[in-house]
């Protein structure tokens, strides 16, 4: 919040408490001096002194009334306002509510000063008078005024809220009076229906009684009395109703337009936007679960952002969509495992920061194949890839797949090795085995922290005939039980079976040329 913005607040609030309590001070002179019967009485042949009393004693009200309202609000006139100091937080979110009070104690206080201290002064106090004076001061002056600077100090005051609550979070703010939208149409439906109606009904009624058995003088006059009367109070009454409709129906409509504004713009995919909190009524509450929920969906797809860094966006998205299920489950996959050649003596010859750099890079281009061809990273082992096909989201083409997605491998670690090679950097080979069969395929670990795992013999022969590669020659070799369930054709050797740890019967493997 700027230091200019403070002072045009700050003058616009000074400028709706005098000029709100100005209106409703010359409406409530107007009425006693020129409506009210015993008020033209008591005024007759001093309506100048009088003027001037009443311009006077609310010249001090008013003097009094906007030191109370700078004293209170001082606590926001901070360039940077504290938004964590409670009583900061409180009088910004009180600010409306604090100078309607101001007012309403001022209304108060002169209908004190005009039904009992000057009646003391000249003689005339009493009860009638003084519950006439109160009556009248409060009901015509005082409760529309009141209402008005609420509503209006309300409705600018809402521009700068937001910089006192950045988080929208109104509700956490305790011991601040809560306007509800049905109070708000209730007290304006009073005001400008059933108070007018009753006062005119009342007033009507008394002239009408003074008027039995008067004069023909004296009924002329009070008939001439009420049709002032009447049009006073119809005109006060549709300037009050006009103006408290317009300000009610805004406070209400605004801030759910601004919220309508808000979902579209989330529909449309925009999740860091925020619906604007400006009240703690019903509709801020509703503000407030809007941006709960936007916040939710933030976080949502963040996790599934960040969860797509982990599989593929399609294995992702079954997941999330709950398609999926990561307890145990048997089926059939193929399983890959790459592994870098001659990975310690790099690593010891070269600095940690390089060799992290080229692991990273290997790993992204390698990953990238896997991806590209529906295969899942199950993890990373130093230098050494294990990713599977057909799992979680069973594919009937896995084999197919994770023959491409090696051959893709291949390619790419060639092309980076051209790069390498103009660089004046070390060459890398790499050796890839693939094998095909029946796995365990679960989330296991502890309930602090998961991996998605695959369990079974398979496993352990797809990492052995990666190992092969070195025995054997070439880079790629691909088992028996892999090549009987493709179904396009590939550049595949068979070699002759081989024997590998753990196995006593012969292993048959193809080597891609």
């Amino acid at each position: 919040m700027t230091a200019p913005l403070r002072w045009r607040q700050r003058r616009t609030n000074l400028l709706i408490l005098g000029g709100g309590n100005l209106a409703g001070a010359i409406a409530a002179f107007g009425y006693f001096a020129f409506i009210d019967l015993r008020g033209r009485a008591e005024t007759a042949g001093a309506l100048g002194a009088a003027s001037l009393y009443f311009i006077a004693g609310m010249t001090l009200l008013g003097i009094v009334g906007t030191v109370l309202a700078v004293r209170w609000t001082a606590p926001l006139d901070s360039r940077e306002p504290n938004v964590d100091d409670p009583l900061v937080r409180h009088r910004a979110l009180a600010l409306p509510a604090a100078l309607a009070i101001i007012s309403m104690i001022g209304w108060i206080l002169a209908s004190l000063v005009w039904g009992i201290v000057v009646p003391a002064l000249i003689g005339t106090l009493s009860w009638q008078r003084f519950f006439r004076t109160l009556l009248g001061t409060t009901l015509i002056g005082g409760s529309i005024t009141v209402s008005f600077i609420f509503l209006a100090v309300e409705r600018t005051w809402r521009r700068e809220l937001p910089a006192f609550f950045p988080l929208g979070d109104l509700s956490a703010v305790r011991g601040v009076p809560r306007l509800s939208v049905r109070a708000r149409l209730l007290a304006v439906f009073l005001l400008v229906g059933l108070v007018p109606l009753t006062l005119m009904a009342i007033l009507t009624w008394s002239r009408a009684s003074l008027m039995v058995g008067a004069d023909r003088d004296v009924a002329t006059a009070l008939l001439g009395n009420m049709l002032a009367m009447i049009v006073f109070l119809l005109g006060m009454g549709t300037v009050a109703a006009a103006g408290l409709a317009l300000f009610v129906s805004r406070s209400v409509a605004e801030p759910l337009r601004d919220v309508e504004a808000a979902m579209e713009r989330v529909g449309g995919g925009d999740l860091a936007t925020r619906a604007p909190v400006v009240s703690n009524d019903e509709i801020g509450a509703v503000a407030e679960g809007f941006n709960r929920m936007v916040a939710g969906l933030r976080e949502r797809e963040r996790i599934r952002e960040t969860f797509g860094k982990y599989v593929s966006p399609e294995v992702r998205d079954e997941i999330l969509a709950g398609r999926v299920s990561l307890g145990g489950q048997v089926r059939e996959v193929t399983i890959l495992f790459s592994d870098l050649r001659d990975f310690t003596p790099w690593v010891e010859s070269h600095p940690p920061d390089e060799v992290v750099r080229d692991i990273n890079a290997y790993f992204t281009l390698m990953e990238g194949a896997i991806r590209a061809h529906g295969g899942l990273v199950v993890q990373f082992i130093g230098d050494e890839i294990e990713a599977v096909f057909g799992a979680p989201v069973a594919e009937p083409r896995h084999a197919d797949h994770a023959v491409a997605a090696a051959l893709e491998m291949r390619r790419r670690l060639a092309a980076w090795n051209e790069a390498r090679r103009a660089a004046g950097a070390v060459v890398l080979c790499h050796g890839i085995g693939v094998h095909t069969g029946e796995v365990l395929t679960a989330a296991i670990g502890s309930p602090e922290r998961l991996s998605y795992a695959l369990v079974g013999d398979p496993v352990n022969l797809a990492s052995r005939i990666q190992g092969l590669t070195k025995e054997v020659g070439g880079d790629l070799l691909v088992s028996g039980d892999t090549v009987r369930r493709l179904k396009d054709p590939f550049a595949l050797e068979a070699l002759p079976a081989v024997r590998v740890k753990g196995r006593a019967a012969e292993v048959e493997v193809y080597r891609a040329t």
